[in-house]
């Protein structure tokens, strides 16, 4: 569905399906909480924060959308709380400050608003930190933007904006090394994707019940799906330097207390206090979220500015502490079966990863040279752990047995027919675990057709094929099947791959390293691609695959 102009009636359905995706999954993101900043649960604190706007802009029968922006912002900053509430609510404040005067909304403007809350959302962190839900919005922005520069259809700006997102999401481990130890993506950037999806649904048309309220078994599945383990008990509570998660609001010059309030003495200040600290004001009001060992100089600094309206402290030591607890029960329970899974054959502890960020549950290792059994697979298929579960076999050899598989199994189980690990990754960007079996398959086997899939590997014989001569020891450069490039140098044959996978709508360059490569040769690589072409974005992955070094898609 095309969508040019967004009216306040559009806008509104945006905001219900956003507040129904982070309220069903607020579980979910509460389960990648990681140290340093536990802050009493992320999914919780973004749902809590994001209810409280929605709910002042679907009560409103504004028929503007600038001013139902301003309701929109105005109640998340009231209603943030923790550190990624706060950071939410900014996202949304210069959101809504972008676009305050517009009627209705175009395409343009859409892409405009999410780079003004990005913007407005860097300046109020202390100490940006990428790898967080910062990195995830400004991703996402970028691609809005650019998207807005080529169509003025609403839709496929707002996708381009979840593609990102969620292709942000999955670096978020090689950014902080925190959520990479423990093998996790960041809390807050999944948030913000799923509030994102919820704004694509919306607006396409494509929305879920808003009347959906999850129940406690299925908040547990989320929480105990194989591939999510809870973070935190795997860290120690006596590295928390600042074990207060502090938080007031100040309503300014009231109380008969007008000190003049200055934003960056006042940051500053509670800077010094400790770390982790946010502090958003307007007009009116100013809410702080900081990590201290000092809770009671905090207020008392606050209330030289006016009255706290509202004060919280949480103990992250003893918070840490219980959260382990917790985690010791629930491995005690037999767990139910999640709704909905993925499983994944490839090749690689990097490759693992890589799927597992994306989405996957269960990674089973195989691939070229040694495909797995239909026994295998189905093992695999248990492992998942799930009502219905999507395989993606990632390799034409392997579609017979996972279909033999899937006619064995207990559960429901649909194949997507990913030929490559390159299509296998980017049919994750099609993946709802919302729902049904058959809208994910169909929307999986549809990013299929959104990649150009190459690897680079050595040939071990002489040989010709159409046309081409192949000697011994060749770095060949294969495209979607087809031996396309023969060299004496790795290297150049991988280059000569990658300029013949690209064309005029190419935009991004996805490198993986295998068996064999290296770090250094694959920026050189990518280095002389974006000489030839520098609109081309290129990310580096290690796969660890065997057999190629290098693999690449093109997107």
């Amino acid at each position: 569905m095309e969508v040019t102009e967004i009216t306040a009636a559009k806008f509104q359905d945006m905001i219900r399906v956003a507040a129904h995706r982070i309220n069903k999954n607020a579980e979910f993101v509460n389960s990648l909480n990681v140290f340093p900043v536990p802050d009493g649960d992320t999914g919780t604190n973004m749902n809590l924060t994001f209810q409280t706007g929605a709910k002042a802009v679907l009560e409103s029968d504004s028929d503007h959308v600038g001013a139902l922006t301003q309701l929109l912002g105005k109640g998340l900053l009231m209603g943030a709380r923790g550190n990624s509430g706060v950071i939410s609510s900014q996202l949304f404040r210069g959101f809504a400050k972008s676009v305050e005067k517009k009627q209705t909304l175009s395409a343009q403007d859409l892409a405009d608003a999410f780079a003004a809350g990005v913007e407005t959302a860097y300046k109020a962190v202390m100490k940006p930190v990428e790898g967080t839900i910062l990195t995830v919005a400004r991703e996402g922005a970028k691609a809005g933007l650019k998207t807005a520069g080529t169509t003025n259809d609403a839709v496929a700006v707002m996708t381009s904006v979840v593609k990102a997102s969620k292709r942000a999401l999955a670096k978020t481990p090689d950014l902080l090394p925190v959520l990479k130890e423990v093998g996790v993506v960041d809390s807050g950037g999944q948030g913000l994707v799923f509030i994102y999806e919820g704004f694509r649904e919306g607006l396409s048309g494509d929305a879920a019940d808003d009347a959906y309220v999850p129940d406690e078994a299925e908040m547990n599945e989320m929480v105990n799906a194989t591939h999510h383990q809870g973070a935190q008990a795997q860290l120690n509570p006596d590295d928390i330097v600042y074990g207060y998660c502090t938080e007031m609001m100040v309503t300014l010059g009231t109380g008969g207390r007008d000190k003049p309030f200055d934003y960056e003495t006042f940051r500053n200040y509670l800077n010094s206090l400790g770390d982790s600290t946010l502090v958003v004001a307007d007009d009116e009001v100013v809410k702080v979220h900081v990590h201290t060992e000092h809770p009671g100089t905090v207020f008392r600094y606050g209330q030289q500015f006016g009255e706290l309206a509202k004060i919280k402290v949480d103990n992250m030591r003893l918070q840490h502490e219980s959260i382990i607890e917790r985690e010791e029960e629930e491995k005690a329970k037999p767990q139910p079966l999640a709704e909905s899974g993925v499983v994944a054959i490839a090749a690689g502890d990097g490759l693992s990863e890589l799927f597992k960020s994306l989405g996957v549950t269960h990674v089973l290792s195989g691939g070229q040279t040694m495909n797995p059994s239909t026994n295998d697979i189905l093992d695999a298929i248990n492992a998942a752990h799930a009502k219905r579960v999507i395989v993606l076999p990632n390799n034409g050899n392997i579609f017979m047995a996972a279909e033999e598989a899937a006619k064995a199994a207990a559960v429901e189980v649909a194949i997507v027919k990913s030929k490559t690990i390159n299509q296998g990754l980017t049919a994750m960007l099609g993946y709802n675990p919302e729902a049904d079996l058959d809208a994910n398959q169909e929307a999986m086997t549809e990013e299929l057709a959104n990649v150009v899939s190459g690897s680079v590997t050595q040939a071990i014989r002489d040989t010709t094929i159409d046309g081409l001569a192949i000697h011994k020891d060749d770095w060949m450069g294969i495209i979607d099947g087809k031996i396309k490039v023969s060299e004496g140098d790795r290297a150049k044959a991988a280059e000569d791959m990658i300029l013949q996978m690209i064309d005029e709508d190419s935009e991004i360059i996805t490198l993986i390293i295998g068996e064999g490569g290296s770090e250094d040769e694959a920026e050189a690589i990518a280095a002389a691609i974006q000489e030839a072409n520098d609109e081309l974005e290129v990310e580096i992955h290690h796969g660890d695959q065997p057999v190629y070094p290098y693999l690449v898609s093109v997107e």
